[in-house]
């Protein structure tokens, strides 16, 4: 019998926040063979980090299958927290190793579940540095932005 392998799914995904909390944005590029998809969305009071998690669950939420996926993203702290800390957070029931509670733990919940039916592989990149789907990602997310501020959402 044959083993088919999963489709391959790469996925840009980027947040960005108008103040640090203040009204965010997020958005995604989800491309598989040579089909795109973009999703994107706002939110009226946010940070930076809650949107850059966002960006990817929105993503990942949008497969409609389990997949094998590349994550690009200029956000270390979702490719850290991913590949590094969230085991360690688990074990210390969602304690840093400061002891302080784990922040956007519903959002890195929400992830992890997002994540579970796929094989991912975690990539940061430099934002601002000219990669075309992050550029657009980024440009999406401020789109989002703006267009929360003038519905007043």
């Amino acid at each position: 019998m044959k083993k088919t392998l999963k489709p391959f799914v790469e996925i840009f995904a980027d947040g960005a926040c108008s103040g640090n909390p203040g009204v965010g944005g997020f958005a995604a590029i989800l491309r598989h063979d040579k089909k795109e998809k973009e999703v994107s969305g706002c939110e009226e009071m946010t940070t930076n980090n809650r949107m850059e998690l966002t960006a990817v669950i929105a993503a990942l939420e949008a497969l409609k299958k389990p997949c094998r996926a590349r994550i690009v993203t200029d956000s270390n702290y979702v490719v850290k927290g991913m590949s590094e800390w969230i085991h360690a957070w688990r074990e210390k029931g969602w304690k840093t190793s400061q002891k302080k509670e784990v922040l956007n733990r519903d959002l890195w919940e929400r992830l992890l579940k997002a994540s579970e039916p796929h094989d991912i592989e975690w990539s940061w990149i430099k934002g601002h540095n000219g990669h075309r789907e992050n550029e657009r990602c980024d440009n999406l997310a401020k789109e989002e932005i703006n267009k929360c501020k003038k519905s007043g959402k």
